[in-house]
């Protein structure tokens, strides 16, 4: 029994592991250090209540919620000492391609408010209702719209006009 409990947590951590690091990227607005970490402590926290949460109707989606709040934990945690940055290091392996225009996002996306950035993702990277989204924020569908608002609002006036010359014909 607790081998099949080990070995349905492992499948499970190596189908979501990809999925939750990008969404731990958008969070941490391109740290990947740091999206690392979330990933590795959202994973630790999914072990401990494997047994609860394979259970449940859709761990996915729990795991998304532990690494949302596992994200604005550290927020509120975060030391003194830490100072967030505006530069990106290179990428290796860009091709160019949408890279332009992916670094402006992330530029803009690293600018907002830590909750309006998660409202973003979760909105819009992970495609999850208004109710979804407060229910994981533990706010009100009303916060949710607001932050939307406000958010999507700071990402037009940061990204301007210079969004058009990125987008292809």
């Amino acid at each position: 029994m607790r081998q099949q409990r080990r070995a349905d947590y492992t499948e499970f951590a190596s189908a979501r592991a990809g999925h939750l690091y990008r969404s731990a990227c958008l969070l941490t607005a391109g740290d990947t250090h740091l999206a690392e970490d979330l990933v590795q402590e959202t994973f630790g926290r999914l072990y401990v209540r494997w047994g609860r949460v394979s259970r449940a109707e859709n761990p996915a989606a729990y795991a998304q919620t532990v690494l949302t709040r596992t994200f604005l934990a550290h927020r509120r945690l975060r030391s003194s000492r830490e100072r967030a940055t505006d530069t990106f290091p290179d990428l290796p392996g860009a091709d160019g391609g949408d890279a332009p225009l992916r670094l402006t996002l992330m530029a803009a996306l690293a600018r907002l408010p830590v909750k309006d950035r998660a409202v973003v993702v979760l909105r819009y990277w992970e495609d999850r209702s208004v109710e979804q989204t407060a229910d994981v924020l533990n706010v009100s569908s009303a916060a949710v719209r607001t932050r939307c608002v406000r958010a999507l609002g700071r990402l037009r006036e940061l990204l301007g006009e210079d969004l058009h010359e990125f987008s292809r014909p």
